[in-house]
């Protein structure tokens, strides 16, 4: 789906250009659920675009009991998904903030996921939403074969959902996650497991892209010289290999990816690859995620400096 024009603004919502998402995220917060009903029901085939709207949903109605009030009155597998994200996001917020309520949180939201998982047994995302919690709970599996590090961590969790959707993109970030240093994990463990996951996938795959997601989270601003990692051989030809093998079949998706192009878009402007990136970004239309800007200063200004660069229009300033 093409992002449309870039007309002066960032448009920073998740929902991008799903405009059905969209209105229903509107709806959430006004206190009503039908719309994300349609939706997410419309996505039952999909289950990125499940995984993705549910998210979504789920960030607008943390703050209310939507919900839950949903769950009462219409019991189903829809508002039992929702509920899982909800409860997903409620336990991971707690965690962050150090809040002692914390473990009483996780065990709300394991129980709605394996209730929504129950309803629909072929969807995945419940299962993610339960990969999601790992970093919290910390589960030590033995590794498969293959992983120089071998480290242990979620792998029977990340095993289920793979046998329901192999290449379930949420689930190779979440699994990723895990392994990152602010999480728990170790450096060497993120770069063995970045590398394992991305060689696995197809060519054609965004998940080929995952060693950049671990390159950018371990930026280290304080660094004066780090950026220059990014113009080393292996990484332009990581961007560069996303570019040629996963960007020409961004048109067929249903939404504008725009956290993959982002950080494909970042990646290539960092290996000076500016006709590539230009391109990327081109695709993005006014659409902008956080990351991976916000990991190298204020996002609007960094994804303004690389449009800049790659001689594309910028917001106003004034």
């Amino acid at each position: 789906m093409p992002a449309g024009s870039f007309d002066g603004q960032y448009v920073w919502h998740p929902a991008a250009d799903d405009h059905q998402l969209a209105r229903a995220c509107i709806d959430v917060k006004a206190g009503r659920y039908f719309s994300a009903r349609a939706v997410l029901q419309e996505a039952r085939g999909d289950y990125d675009l499940r995984a993705h709207r549910s998210l979504v949903l789920a960030s607008e109605a943390a703050d209310s009991d939507l919900a839950e009030r949903w769950l009462g009155e219409e019991p189903g597998p829809e508002s039992a998904l929702l509920w899982a994200r909800v409860a997903m996001l409620r336990a991971l917020r707690s965690a962050d903030a150090g809040d002692p309520h914390t473990a009483m949180l996780l065990t709300i939201a394991h129980t709605a996921g394996e209730r929504a998982a129950r309803l629909l047994p072929t969807d995945p995302t419940p299962w993610v939403a339960q990969l999601a919690m790992a970093r919290v709970r910390r589960p030590l599996d033995r590794a498969p074969q293959g992983l120089l590090t071998a480290p242990p961590g979620p792998w029977q969790l990340f095993a289920r959902i793979l046998r329901l959707d192999p290449w379930n993109r949420e689930a190779h970030h979440r699994f990723l996650a895990f392994f990152f240093t602010r999480h728990g994990g170790t450096a060497s463990a993120r770069w063995d497991v970045a590398s394992f996951l991305s060689s696995r996938a197809p060519a054609a795959s965004a998940l080929r892209m995952l060693p950049l997601v671990a390159l950018a989270e371990e930026y280290d601003p304080s660094s004066l010289l780090a950026y220059r990692t990014w113009r080393q051989p292996q990484w332009v030809a990581t961007a560069t290999g996303g570019h040629q093998n996963w960007f020409p079949g961004v048109s067929a998706y249903r939404f504008t990816p725009v956290l993959d192009l982002s950080y494909l878009a970042h990646a290539l402007y960092l290996g000076r690859c500016e006709p590539e990136a230009r391109e990327v970004l081109l695709a993005m239309g006014p659409f902008a995620s956080r990351m991976p800007w916000s990991l190298f200063g204020a996002p609007d200004v960094q994804l303004t400096k690389a449009r800049r660069a790659c001689g594309l229009p910028v917001p106003d300033s004034g």
